[in-house]
């Protein structure tokens, strides 16, 4: 099996504001064999989610994977409130570019 991108497997990959402190990732799959791949691979855990954004694993308060949605989730902590003095992404909506070229073998 040839290997492929988080972004060719996913139905969506998405981030947003979950409150002024954190920002939520959702990765959604449209099968349970593409999420199931995924999960096998180890491409998504909170270690690997620390090393791509380049954070302390303290930085991450919750990450789930939630099988009945064939789903990944984590949050992140902001290193500043939304909308406050150097906020660059007040919406959180521009953090999930990283995920997209997951490589999943």
């Amino acid at each position: 099996m040839t290997s492929k991108k988080l972004s060719e497997l996913a139905k969506t990959i998405r981030s947003k504001n979950a409150g002024v402190d954190k920002i939520t990732f959702d990765i959604i799959f449209r099968d349970r064999g593409n999420y199931e791949r995924v999960r096998r691979a180890r491409v998504l855990t909170r270690e690997s989610v620390a090393r791509l954004y380049r954070i302390p694993d303290e930085r991450i308060s919750d990450f789930v994977e939630y099988d009945p949605g064939c789903a990944v989730k984590f949050t992140i902590y902001r290193l500043r409130p939304s909308g406050s003095a150097g906020d660059s992404d007040i919406f959180g909506a521009q953090q999930y570019a990283p995920l997209l070229d997951v490589e999943v073998p």
